[in-house]
């Protein structure tokens, strides 16, 4: 038995963005993104598509949404825009996620009460008839956060990451216009690409799979490794942003059924201690743990050799290596400085809550290769 739940209305397309008037139906709505969204044109051209429907801007949203700064602009945004009921979230991951932060109300209005529900699990039950609705307008192709319900938040002080996940943390839609993902630098479209490879192979190799979502992953996964290399190499051509926003968005649908996995668990001390950008630090370790994937479930064998155009598991790591490194990711452990913990920082990760997805969560780690 199994079942795929995805809520999000998705409008894809170049020059999609120009649907956005419609979805709000007249609802207003604040503006959050990032600060070069300025610069690059695409703040005047949402504000000019909202006219008198834009409530307010907030463009300040820093990489990897911390709380040492979410909590004066949560106080901010509900002391100023308590009324309006609809969020926009320009940006990539880390400005969607930071919207997800700002949706819901909590009493005081200050943002305690979230926070203690990310450090300690602390219920946190906000008023529903005011929870604000999210629409996403992804400017990179890699993150999914625009069709999942989860918003990545950081602690840095404390050394530690959060999963903010609820109900009402599911965007409401997503418009994936690949015409505001053209100016993305080569270094974002790399890191952001291989994120949403990450995201195929980690639904792939889990055990809350179903059968749409390895469908969607496997599509996903051979799109990347087929368009993102020509991608790095013609960062303007239209065409191929189309092709990479279609593997993100089916990559994302992908994972919003499963979580990620092992992957992903690994990666994120590896972002906080080592500050590697989320989509390197989850990606480079892709090779050792397909390796430790394979002979757990002989389906699951059959579709990333598939996937790889490879005859054998062997091959499969090493074609997937080579793809890597052809890109300039080192998938040495060492290169990364963890050539001494990486045993011990996989055995850990399989504990975590990702690491329990992976479908070998019960095999003990291999060393790299």
């Amino acid at each position: 038995m199994w079942n795929f739940h995805n809520p999000v209305a998705v409008h894809a397309g170049t020059g999609s963005l120009a649907r956005l008037p419609d979805l709000l139906a007249g609802r207003r709505a604040l503006l959050i993104t990032f600060p070069d969204a300025a610069a690059l044109g695409m703040e005047q051209a949402v504000a000019e598509l909202l006219g008198t429907q834009l409530a307010g801007i907030e463009n300040a949203v820093h990489p990897n949404p911390d709380v040492a700064w979410l909590e004066a602009m949560y106080e901010r945004v509900w002391q100023q825009h308590a009324d309006v009921p609809c969020i926009v979230a320009l940006g990539g991951g880390s400005v969607i996620d930071c919207a997800k932060a700002m949706l819901a109300p909590t009493p005081t209005g200050r943002f305690a009460p979230v926070l203690g529900h990310l450090r300690d699990g602390t219920d946190f039950a906000p008023d529903r008839a005011r929870l604000k609705s999210l629409i996403a307008l992804p400017t990179t192709a890699g993150t999914g956060s625009e069709v999942t319900p989860w918003a990545t938040i950081w602690d840095a002080a404390a050394g530690r990451k959060y999963s903010l996940h609820q109900a009402w943390t599911w965007p409401e839609a997503a418009i994936i216009d690949a015409a505001l993902m053209r100016d993305l630098p080569v270094a974002a479209t790399l890191a952001s690409g291989l994120d949403a490879l990450s995201h195929a192979f980690e639904s792939i190799w889990n055990v809350n799979r179903n059968p749409v979502s390895s469908t969607l992953a496997a599509a996903a996964a051979r799109s990347i490794l087929a368009t993102l290399p020509q991608l790095l190499r013609a960062p303007r051509d239209i065409a191929l942003r189309e092709q990479m926003a279609l593997a993100a968005l089916q990559a994302g649908l992908a994972f919003s059924n499963t979580r990620t996995a092992l992957a992903h668990s690994l990666s994120y001390d590896i972002t906080l201690q080592a500050g590697v950008a989320h989509g390197i630090a989850c990606s480079f370790s892709l090779p050792h743990v397909l390796q430790l994937a394979l002979g757990c479930d002989a389906s699951v064998d059959a579709l990333l050799l598939q996937i790889l155009d490879a005859t054998h598991g062997e091959q499969a790591v090493t074609r997937l290596s080579i793809f890597l490194e052809s890109l300039g990711v080192s998938t040495d452990p060492a290169h990364y400085g963890l050539a001494d913990s990486w045993e011990a920082r996989l055995q850990l990760a399989l504990q975590g809550p990702r690491g329990r997805n992976f479908i070998a969560a019960g095999v003990a780690p291999m060393a790299p290769r």
